[in-house]
């Protein structure tokens, strides 16, 4: 048996909760959201380990219209932020909406019936607006090396951590030195016998301002719901100005790569060490990364850094670039995830039968990261160019809710069968953000970052003010997308169709 739904929404973490909570806030509630997971809360719910912690300021990463006074820390531990995402989806009312253990295999657009047709876990089910919120840090990846199928000892990635396994006295391996690693490193390091941590490229690490907030603090938050909301302003601009140099004049990044050179000076005393921790390359190329606890942990007397690349992978040691094997019991990769090949793609297939991700050809692009010519009545979160390298993606991802939820207004406000983007716009949008990143750190700061394509280009960043993005997004322009009755005309079925037209007006009187 076939199951309907009018919108049906891949994923719940801050992605899918906050479309959720958009539609319902436009009495829209003809939709489900999907969760292949045990538990909602995405990336929080599926990244446990050791150290894991937000980091952007608490009270920038979280909804603006769903303050949480009772963050205990300036930058959120994920605990925190899981039960946060679980509090939102009671108190939106979304649980209703909320299908856990639903594992989306495989959709595909019929043209014919103007529905997609989406196969899962739990059957198949056909649904008119097909939504992505799988967002871009879900899938893990493990470098391209020999022999990691040999390992006879225990491999796990940090966002699949393995609580189970103790640690405890053991030589482990730590491959990769991004995020991820600078957290979970310093958190195991007096628990395991030997800690090998593998660079294959040193970050810039700044110095970290967290720090606990107190009850006092917390009691204001409550009492005077407008600090909140200041201290939320603040961090939202001093994270912004940083736009400034990443994004246009990426020289005045020298002044924070300063900060970063002391905080290093500061920690490491070693001249061989700290040359082997300095990096090559303009501090904003790759991700930012803040920790005070990072440098001490790579001088224990039980850690050494491996400032080479891992080239392979026996059955009990790991070999590096330059040939030296070191014997291991366990393997962690701090290695990130499939990012700008997104694991999604490979699922969807839009008017032409052919999978999104053959119709990308190794470089994604989207209109404002949401939206490709082609899927009709397909909308993705944190798409291509949606990312940022400074700030709250929560803040990128109210955005794109507030847009989702006016196309699917447009639709319902139209009768129309069928939403797309048009395709000049969609090109217009994208050749900007080129010329755009030509001018930026990303392209000009001398690094290879998970941020580049298969084909070289920086498929991730949004290389701009993070407001202009917003107002772009929200401000809802009808030319921007056609709306069709039936059948397009040339496609597969070869039915007639009237032709597309502009998307109805769909202005949100939402106030988020």
């Amino acid at each position: 048996m076939i199951q309907h739904v009018r919108v049906l929404i891949v994923g719940s973490g801050f992605s899918g909760i906050g479309l959720g909570r958009a539609l319902l806030a436009s009495r829209f509630s003809d939709f489900l959201l999907f969760e292949r997971a045990p538990e909602p809360g995405g990336v929080w719910q599926s990244n446990t380990y050791p150290g894991c912690r937000c980091d952007i300021p608490s009270h920038l990463y979280s909804f603006s219209f769903a303050p949480n006074p009772d963050w205990t820390s300036t930058y959120s531990p994920q605990p925190e932020i899981r039960d946060y995402l679980g509090r939102c989806l009671d108190r939106f009312r979304l649980r209703p909406h909320l299908r856990t253990g639903v594992e989306v295999q495989e959709a595909r657009w019929d043209e014919q019936d103007q529905l997609w047709h989406v196969e899962t876990s739990d059957g198949p089910w056909t649904a008119q607006v097909l939504v992505s919120a799988v967002g871009p840090l879900t899938e893990p990846k493990l470098p391209d090396v020999p022999g990691i199928d040999r390992f006879r000892g225990t491999i796990m990635h940090s966002a699949r951590w393995d609580h189970a396994h103790e640690l405890a006295g053991e030589r482990v391996a730590s491959i990769g030195t991004g995020a991820s690693a600078v957290q979970y490193v310093p958190e195991i390091a007096d628990r395991v016998g030997r800690l090998y941590v593998f660079q294959r490229t040193a970050p810039w690490i700044t110095p970290h301002d967290k720090r606990a907030i107190t009850e006092a603090e917390r009691e204001r938050f409550r009492a005077r719901p407008g600090r909140q909301r200041a201290e939320r302003a603040k961090a939202y601009a001093a994270k912004e100005l940083l736009v400034l140099g990443l994004a246009k004049r990426p020289r005045l990044m020298r002044l924070i790569e300063g900060l970063a050179r002391r905080h290093l000076a500061q920690q490491v005393a070693d001249p061989a060490l700290r040359r082997a921790l300095t990096p090559d390359f303009t501090l904003g190329c790759k991700r930012i990364v803040p920790s005070n606890t990072w440098y001490p942990a790579l001088q224990k007397e039980n850690v050494e850094l491996v400032p080479r690349a891992l080239r392979e992978v026996r059955e009990h040691s790991v070999i590096d670039a330059d040939g030296v094997e070191r014997e291991v019991d366990t393997i962690i990769f701090g290695t990130g995830f499939h990012v700008t090949d997104i694991p999604f793609a490979e699922q969807v297939r839009g008017r032409h039968g052919e999978l999104l991700s053959a119709v990308w050809a190794g470089s994604p692009r989207a209109y404002l990261g949401v939206s490709v010519p082609g899927f009709p009545n397909f909308f993705m979160f944190l798409g291509p160019n949606s990312g940022l390298g400074h700030s709250s993606m929560v803040y990128m991802i109210e955005a794109q809710a507030e847009h989702v939820k006016n196309a699917v207004r447009a639709l319902d406000l139209s009768g129309a069968t069928s939403i797309e983007v048009d395709r000049r716009t969609h090109d217009a949008y994208n050749a900007d953000l080129d010329r755009k990143l030509a001018k930026s750190v990303w392209e000009l700061g001398g690094c290879r970052s998970f941020y580049r394509d298969a084909n070289g280009r920086n498929a991730t960043i949004y290389p701009d003010w993070t407001f202009r993005y917003r107002r772009q997004a929200v401000r809802w322009k009808p030319g921007a997308y056609h709306l069709a009755t039936g059948p397009v005309a040339g496609s597969p079925t070869g039915s007639p169709a009237p032709a597309p037209r502009p998307a109805a007006s769909a202005e949100s009187k939402d106030p988020s």
